[in-house]
């Protein structure tokens, strides 16, 4: 018997958020090897020069995810530059400290951008995924909503919704052939890390930290399985992850 295996991603119409650092760049320029048509935002103009200037065929623009007129922004430029949506990978996060020591405009800011930005953004993609026949939303959480590790009060409470967010869409939608996964990733070298250089290159070399490319892998292996298979919920972390 032949069988399907893999969703190929060539010509798939592609929104990948927070696109210009991190897991967001590398995922950006994995997908678009593959033949995918990436749409891509971040907040800065610098970056994201960067981003349309090193990877061929990528569109972009400047717009902040916490801000619904810049979820709307996005959302024009995707029925204008793609044709529709296909795919939607959500990346743009922030860190953050602990709530008693961030401004009350500050830890509100980080759950706007790393959790209402998630909802907003496959709120406007499922609109459009539902009149073209389906589908895939993916989003990046993390495993520090397990850890609660100390110090991550806020970031935890916001990926800690996002997991809960795509368990619960999932079932919502998958009568419209639409597939909803998250991907949790431990400790990654991005500019989230509060470490310099040297520190993230000597935690890569102790096992202690990924590659942000590793994990634009593991979201290329999520999306290209076969319309039978939802891979829900996919944990990636170094070997020697600290746990505590």
């Amino acid at each position: 018997m032949i069988m399907n295996r893999r969703e190929e991603l060539s010509g798939k119409r592609i929104l990948v958020t927070g696109g210009t650092t991190g897991i967001g760049r590398e995922t950006v320029a994995l997908l678009a090897g593959r033949g995918a048509r990436i749409l891509t935002f971040g907040r800065n103009r610098e970056p994201l020069e960067e981003v349309l200037d090193g990877v061929p065929g990528v569109s972009g623009l400047t717009a902040d995810v916490a801000d619904r007129n810049g979820v709307a922004a996005v959302f024009e430029a995707v029925d204008r530059d793609l044709g529709g949506l296909d795919i939607l990978v959500a990346c743009a996060a922030l860190g953050a400290q602990p709530i008693h020591e961030m401004s009350d405009e500050g830890w509100r800011y980080v759950v706007e951008t790393n959790l209402i930005g998630y909802l907003a953004c496959a709120r406007a993609a499922i609109e459009r995924m539902r009149h073209s026949g389906g589908g895939h939303l993916l989003f990046i959480g993390s495993i520090s909503a397990e850890l609660k590790a100390p110090g991550e009060s806020v970031y935890s409470a916001t990926k800690a919704g996002v997991q809960a967010f795509a368990e619960a869409l999932h079932k919502e939608v998958a009568a419209d052939n639409i597939r909803v996964s998250v991907i949790q990733p431990g400790s990654v070298a991005t500019d989230m890390q509060q470490c310099d250089e040297a520190e993230k290159r000597k935690a890569i070399a102790h096992d202690e930290m990924l590659h942000a490319v590793e994990i634009a892998e593991a979201v290329e292996f999520v999306l290209t399985r076969s319309q039978r298979a939802d891979v829900v919920s996919l944990r990636i972390e170094p070997r020697m992850q600290k746990t505590h």
